[in-house]
């Protein structure tokens, strides 16, 4: 089994992480994920794989259960959720290189899914409709209408709708969603699972409980911050116990 990363390595990305986009903190985040990867090896990674090597982290840092809250958008109750990292395993692994074909309305295209350097290259100065109107230009190898070439700036709203769906089917792991269902109400819905930013909080929550620990341990033993990351959990714990005694 793959080892969680170390407190200091945590607090690093932490503090790296807090003047990065989101795109840039998933990319942080992914090469703690994946230490043997190299840099431009991660830029290839499809959203499904990043994500997937982003929940393995999440587990091994934190255990087992994601927990959260989400509001029912027919009666506005909270409603509670927890599940299993395992219960979000994708079936299998797209290759992010490999083309794909989309026949719709005489138009003929072939594309690739969408990879952590595509995300890296959008302006996040931009909304969200010119974000994946960029998105889909990138990943769009041909584009033929009729059998004639045809531009992958000019497309109409209906192919590009059909394209996002069928990436989508092709990289389920790359959008989650999480079926969910109303106690008060019994409405159905789905939510969307952003692992990069749920990750991300989880982290934040922790690096504040643990600089506060620091704190305390420094103040009462003088010891340097190294030393107390390098121990174990139990043994801070042990030590905080007896401070507050």
């Amino acid at each position: 089994m793959e080892r969680a990363p170390t407190a200091d390595q945590l607090l690093h990305v932490w503090e790296q992480g807090r003047s990065q986009t989101p795109v840039q903190r998933a990319r942080s985040l992914l090469a703690l994920a994946a230490p043997g990867a190299s840099a431009e090896d991660l830029a290839r990674y499809g959203i499904g794989r990043r994500d997937q090597e982003l929940l393995r982290l999440y587990e091994r840092i934190f255990g087992p259960l994601l927990t959260g809250v989400a509001q029912c958008p027919a009666c506005g109750q909270e409603v509670e959720l927890d599940f299993l990292a395992a219960d979000l395993w994708p079936q299998r692994d797209p290759d992010s290189d490999q083309l794909h074909v989309l026949q719709l309305a005489g138009y003929d295209m072939s594309f690739r899914l969408p990879t952590c350097d595509d995300l890296a290259a959008l302006d996040p100065r931009d909304d969200a409709p010119a974000q994946r109107a960029s998105l889909l230009r990138r990943c769009i190898a041909e584009v033929r209408l009729n059998g004639e070439a045809a531009a992958a700036d000019t497309l109409p709203e209906a192919l590009t709708t059909a394209l996002s769906g069928r990436m989508a089917e092709l990289d389920p792991q790359g959008d989650i969603q999480l079926a969910l269902s109303c106690p008060r109400c019994a409405h159905l819905w789905q939510a969307p699972l952003d692992i990069a930013s749920y990750l991300w909080s989880e982290i934040h929550a922790w690096a504040g409980r643990m600089l506060r620990d620091v704190h305390a341990l420094a103040a009462a033993y003088g010891w340097r911050e190294a030393d107390i990351l390098a121990m174990s959990p139990w043994r801070r714990q042990a030590y905080l116990e007896m401070i507050r005694q």
